[in-house]
């Protein structure tokens, strides 16, 4: 599909079209050498920051161990010194990680020869996280290009019980259903399909000093649902691309943060944002800004919260944030009449809450995602132009001027 020619003004194509050209030619991923930047050399300091990043959840099927996952996921920000995260944070058990490679991907679960690297964990190739734990890797000398389709290899030598990951990936990755396949450039061992990341929250890379990031914190819009899936149309994609192509932003790194079916307030698809905040979005390296694109799936829920119930969650993520030096960029709740959900009280409540997003002052800016998809003609729809059929979700040619409508300027932070 041709979204440039179809599904969005001009003026908006020339703004980010050329984000999208430029995204698709991928180069060198990791060099074989050591990073240049060194300690000694107060020029060319680092510091670091997230590359990519998925919020996890309990995820089936359930934990399955003696086999191999090739994870595929795109860096937003370059730089050296890759690190991953691994997380158990929803297992009940132990998960033993008997080795873990990062390397290019070429296609498919094939590698550009020479690029997969070993990754080690305390000087060791294996690792052990706990329930409820998290660990990175040591740092991986070489360097990691922005815009990279990066393919880390997981061997789960013993796992049981609950699986972490994010179910919602949009992006196919895969499995070796037996043994330790992790080394391999081949895809041979690669049988199996995914559409989910087990196990694999973060990439962090040491970026030139004064780099930071932006975490994305939603829900299934933000996720990408109903984007196109293996073509990174997300919203935050495009905001990546963005990011890496102004010379004027410091921020860099973008880590998308949605998961489908959250709320603010209570569980479901995931533990609520109010108690995944910490976990998933200000943990982050590098974080300077959550720009928070939440709150239609408690609107539309039955029973619905009021709007003093949301603006009073809104302001405790407010004051979290900015306890933790991380500035919040408030994105107005989108329409959704048409969904099967839709009731004119849930509107209500919308436009009450969108109200208090745009003028209470209480966001350190605020992006009006709303005025953007809206249609003229019927401001409680999203436009046709715009919408992915269901009248909740955008289509690809959305998620582009969601990504526009975000000035790189709103996303500085003076917290710190």
């Amino acid at each position: 599909m041709d979204i440039a020619d179809r599904s969005m003004p001009p003026f908006l194509r020339r703004r980010v079209l050329p984000t999208l050209t430029a995204a698709l030619a991928v180069g060198a991923l990791l060099t074989t050498g050591t990073a240049q930047s060194t300690p000694s050399s107060p020029a060319q300091r680092t510091s670091p920051v997230v590359t990519w990043a998925a919020s996890t959840d309990l995820i089936a099927p359930a934990a399955t161990q003696d086999r191999t996952y090739r994870l595929v996921v795109r860096t937003s920000v370059g730089g050296s010194a890759l690190r991953i995260r691994l997380s158990n944070a929803f297992g009940d058990q132990p998960v033993t990680f008997g080795r873990a490679f990062a390397g290019l991907r070429a296609s498919g679960a094939a590698l550009v020869p020479g690029s997969n690297r070993p990754l080690s964990f305390g000087g060791s190739p294996t690792v052990t996280v706990p329930p409820g734990g998290t660990v990175y890797s040591d740092p991986l000398p070489g360097t990691v290009r922005a815009q990279s389709d990066l393919a880390v290899s997981l061997y789960v030598q013993r796992a049981a019980g609950r699986a972490t990951g994010h179910k919602l990936a949009l992006q196919t990755s895969f499995v070796a259903p037996a043994g330790d396949h992790s080394a391999d450039d081949a895809a041979t061992a690669y049988t199996e399909r995914t559409g989910s990341w087990f196990y694999l929250d973060a990439a962090v890379v040491s970026a030139r000093r004064g780099t930071g990031a932006v975490a994305t914190l939603g829900d299934s819009i933000t996720d990408g649902s109903r984007s196109t899936a293996d073509t990174n149309r997300r919203w935050p994609d495009f905001l990546a691309r963005t990011l890496q192509d102004d010379p004027r932003s410091g921020i860099k790194g973008v880590a998308n943060e949605g998961i489908s079916g959250n709320k603010v307030l209570t569980d479901g698809s995931g533990q609520s944002t109010l108690k995944r905040l910490d976990r998933d979005v200000l943990s982050q390296r590098g974080l300077r800004t959550v720009v928070l694109l939440e709150g239609i799936n408690d609107i539309k829920a039955t029973p619905a919260p009021t709007a003093a119930d949301m603006i009073a969650a809104y302001r405790q993520i407010i004051t979290r944030s900015h306890t933790a030096g991380v500035c919040v960029v408030g994105a107005t709740v989108m329409p959704y009449e048409g969904w099967r959900e839709w009731t004119p009280g849930g509107e209500a409540v919308r436009q009450e809450v969108n109200a208090f997003i745009r003028s209470s002052g209480a966001f350190d800016e605020v992006v009006d995602f709303d005025a953007t998809v809206k249609d003229p003609a019927a401001p409680a729809r999203i436009l046709p132009a715009y919408d992915s059929g269901d009248h909740l979700h955008p289509n690809d040619a959305g998620m582009q001027v969601m990504a526009a409508a975000v000035d790189p300027g709103q996303l500085r932070c003076s917290r710190r």
